[in-house]
């Protein structure tokens, strides 16, 4: 538990998606962000100056070196978290992280070690389940019974490479970068986990390196079934990027989560329908409103645990969970084959 007005943060990697998470920061009255750490100085400066944090820093070392932080939010590119979140664990400063948490299962494992053991709180930017949208679909499935089928589709042709040109050189690009969101929701909204995963991977763009589709199918260990789409290779009537479509089924009833805040109730007694409020932030851009709201909810989110002494919903190890079937879902594409996820010795102590 954290007893002070404010809490200094720090953030590293001042690229497109840090400035939706610098926004969120400076609306949150608890936190103060004192610095930013970018290895580019014309980057940091910039963004300094844009967001009116005080300092910038292009080495993390002497950013911890010369701060007294409470927080660091590392928002840089995946190959670089185990280093930066080791860093911070040494320097006993507590940890949000963007996915994917790492790229590989040991350096997922040894991230959270190394939190545990300097004492620090450790937790993954899953920003996917802090979607509102999705917060009250899981309240809506309480009407219908244990979900036995559940369907999460993410279907777009948008180009991500214009604003993120390194995921069209990433060897591995849609799985880790957008399944790992749905395959945390799927955690999230079927209250399970797996315990089978098939998956097909597809490379559809030419000028890509990494696989644009995947279809992935999961078998959770209360023997429910769950199918997962990625696409960013889908031409549909209207364009619905960012948003993540959803059916989940029980004994009692189906919840539909469609477009534009649209959800669907259909049980025994009948049918309803409400449509969410769209965001309304001063700093949000188009058509990722949703999302940036989920980015300023699960950051506050973060601080609230920090403040009240609890565990973050998706603290390290729990992430662990997700990353298992991130990695698993590669195995099994390479493979051809179904994997049976064993829990790993982390989970078990977790």
């Amino acid at each position: 538990m954290i007893e002070k007005d404010r809490l200094r943060l720090a953030l590293i990697g001042c690229g497109y998606f840090a400035r939706y998470h610098a926004a969120a920061w400076r609306v949150i009255p608890q936190v103060e962000l004192v610095a930013v750490c970018d290895r580019a100085p014309e980057r940091a400066q910039a963004f300094a100056e844009q967001f009116d944090v005080p300092r910038y820093y292009t080495n993390p070392e002497a950013l911890f070196r010369a701060e007294r932080l409470d927080i660091v939010d590392i928002v840089t590119t995946p190959e670089s978290h185990r280093e930066l979140v080791e860093l911070a664990a040494r320097y006993g400063v507590h940890v949000i992280c963007q996915k994917p948490m790492a790229l590989s299962e040991a350096d997922c494992v040894a991230m959270v070690e190394s939190c545990e053991r300097a004492g620090v709180s450790f937790m993954v930017h899953e920003n996917f389940r802090w979607q509102r949208i999705f917060r009250r679909a899981r309240t809506l499935t309480e009407a219908i019974g244990e979900p036995f089928f559940l369907r999460l589709w993410f279907r777009s042709h948008y180009d991500v490479f214009a604003r993120q040109p390194y995921l069209a050189t990433a060897e591995r690009f849609i799985i880790l970068d957008l399944g790992v969101h749905l395959l945390d929701l799927a955690r999230f909204l079927m209250r399970d986990e797996f315990s089978t995963l098939y998956c097909i991977t597809q490379r559809v763009h030419p000028q890509i390196r990494g696989e644009d589709v995947a279809t992935i199918l999961l078998r959770s260990r209360r023997g429910a079934a769950a199918s997962i789409e990625l696409s960013y290779a889908s031409f549909a009537p209207r364009e619905l990027f960012p948003q993540t479509l959803a059916l989940i089924e029980g004994p009692l009833g189906t919840v539909l989560v469609e477009a534009d805040g649209l959800l669907r109730l259909i049980t025994s007694s009948g049918h309803t329908e409400e449509r969410l409020a769209p965001p309304s932030l001063p700093w949000q851009e188009p058509p990722g409103e949703w999302i940036q709201e989920a980015v300023l909810a699960i950051q506050q989110h973060f601080v609230d645990c920090l403040r009240r002494g609890l565990m973050p919903e998706t603290h390290g190890r729990d992430n662990l969970r997700t990353m298992q079937l991130v990695f698993a879902a590669y195995r099994s594409a390479d493979t051809t084959s179904s994997i049976a996820l064993d829990q790993s010795e982390s989970e078990r102590r977790g």
